[in-house]
């Protein structure tokens, strides 16, 4: 497979020097694909620019109709872009499926909510004057998205972009190019005007080069915290907006007064479904002593259970990493881990399997201490750690511990302690006897300290971000 830029409502056709490689057989390339560079940016900003005032302008039941279709398109499809997606990114089917049904939804949502924007009226404090306020589109939006959900991102952020009247040029993983095309391919075939969504393709030259482009007015990126760091500063300099999400350490606290049983499947959901790879994987677990040593060999004896295979392998419940980067750090954590003290329990190792990819058995490392790299430094991938802690206290300010804070959980029965946690545990999302990860696609997503910058993404909360206010008065 070829994929192209697009631009302007058109396929531009390029040299293909890159690949997306299957991560579950190597040998198998996904797609080839340009290296796009600055003339293509030019290109799609300037499209993208000339299509705003007529897209921004237009009835809100234009704007919510192609959402609408293009949620039932991705429904109607979404076996075989389930299939696709595995096959790049390296998820199971099911996740895959469930990627895209959830990228379905989005859409379907940000339809409705493309109706429902609204402002207030107001008295004026000065006699015979009505004050009003009314969000408006604000522009280009450069959406810069990561592999992990090379659907489900580009598509939290792109749909509420359109459904405001705002107009997109994305640049998506290069891990995952024929994933995030094949959603623009949709949007196009659902009646996008032309211009009003725009895909360039390549290396992080193009990325660069959006962030820093006169005519875009806002950015949204998803990526590590190094990277977050300079598309911040770059949008700042030019006083762009900027949103960022940059990934997680999120702990999952265990008391000992936990169900043994649900406490393990929270951890094992949590920390190896999807490869490990989601910015809410509870990747450090904070064990309370009582219960500390039944937990880890419980959770052991289910992490050896796992089956690792092809994503497209029925049987497969764990993945490969996505891609040979995600792979090597991966095992290199796991070195690390251990060279600094911790016990590995179980797992951690490369794995020889009928095709050659990027397998691991997921990994469980104990007796770690808070000050452990493996339990300050974001892993992404099926590597667990385990911290013993004495009480409720010491286990809450080590889950604030760090400079990560998007999600937290805790385990317990005891409806003190979840209240208690849920107020004073520095995350921008708590979960109570659930896995760290898992959100609704309706309500806000986002975090604390390090691991988010500027207004959260998803639901309600998108329109902060996606519209700006214009306050009127009104004289006799």
């Amino acid at each position: 497979m070829k994929l192209n830029h697009l631009i302007n409502g058109e396929a531009v056709a390029a040299d293909a020097p890159l690949e997306s490689l299957n991560p579950s057989d190597t040998n198998d390339v996904v797609a080839t694909f340009p290296a796009g560079g600055q003339a293509e940016v030019d290109a799609a900003v300037a499209a993208a620019r000339a299509a705003f005032p007529a897209w921004s302008m237009a009835s809100p039941e234009v704007r919510s109709d192609l959402l609408d279709k293009v949620g039932a398109t991705l429904m109607a499809r979404a076996g075989e872009l389930g299939e696709l997606l595995a096959r790049e990114e390296g998820k199971t089917r099911a996740e895959a499926t469930g990627e895209v049904m959830r990228a379905a939804r989005i859409f379907k949502y940000f339809a409705g909510e493309a109706l429902r924007r609204h402002g207030l009226t107001l008295e004026s404090t000065r006699p015979g004057l009505d004050v009003s306020t009314h969000r408006e589109a604000v522009g280009v939006y450069g959406l810069i998205t990561p592999w992990n959900f090379p659907i489900a991102i580009p598509a939290w952020k792109a749909a509420p972009a359109l459904a405001f009247g705002n107009t997109v040029v994305l640049k998506p993983a290069n891990v995952t190019p024929a994933t995030a095309c094949a959603l623009a391919n949709i949007i196009q075939e659902c009646g996008a005007p032309a211009g009003v969504f725009n895909v360039v393709l390549g290396r992080g030259e193009v990325g660069q080069a959006i962030v820093d482009h006169p005519d875009v007015d806002a950015i949204s990126f998803t990526g590590s915290q190094g990277v977050g760091a300079k598309v911040a500063a770059g949008a700042v300099a030019r006083q762009a907006r900027v949103q960022l999400e940059m990934g997680g350490k999120n702990p999952l606290v265990v008391m000992g007064d936990a169900d043994l049983d649900r406490a393990v499947a929270i951890a094992l959901d949590g920390g190896f479904f999807q490869t490990g790879q989601r910015c809410t994987a509870s990747s450090r677990v904070i064990v309370e002593d009582s219960i500390h040593d039944k937990f880890v060999a419980a959770l052991a004896e289910r992490a050896k259970a796992l089956k690792v295979g092809a994503a497209l392998d029925a049987a497969t419940q764990v993945g490969p990493a996505s891609s040979e980067a995600q792979f090597l750090q991966n095992l290199k954590y796991v070195d690390v881990a251990t060279k600094d003290g911790g016990r590995l329990v179980t797992g951690g190792e490369a794995l020889k399997l009928s095709t050659p990819g990027y397998y691991m058995s997921p990994a469980l490392i104990a007796d770690t201490t808070p000050e452990m790299r493996i339990n300050n430094e974001e892993v992404f991938g099926p590597v667990v750690s385990t911290v013993r802690v004495k009480d409720y206290e010491e286990a809450l300010a080590l889950a604030n511990r760090g400079q990560f804070g998007l999600s937290a959980g805790i385990v317990t029965s005891s409806l003190k302690h979840a209240r208690h946690f849920r107020r004073n545990v520095r995350a921008g999302m708590v979960m109570i006897n659930l896995p760290t990860a898992g959100v609704d696609y309706h309500v806000p997503f986002g975090g604390t300290r390090k691991s988010s910058y500027g207004p959260r993404e998803q639901g309600f909360a998108a329109v902060e971000f996606y519209t700006q206010v214009k306050t009127c008065y009104v004289g006799d």
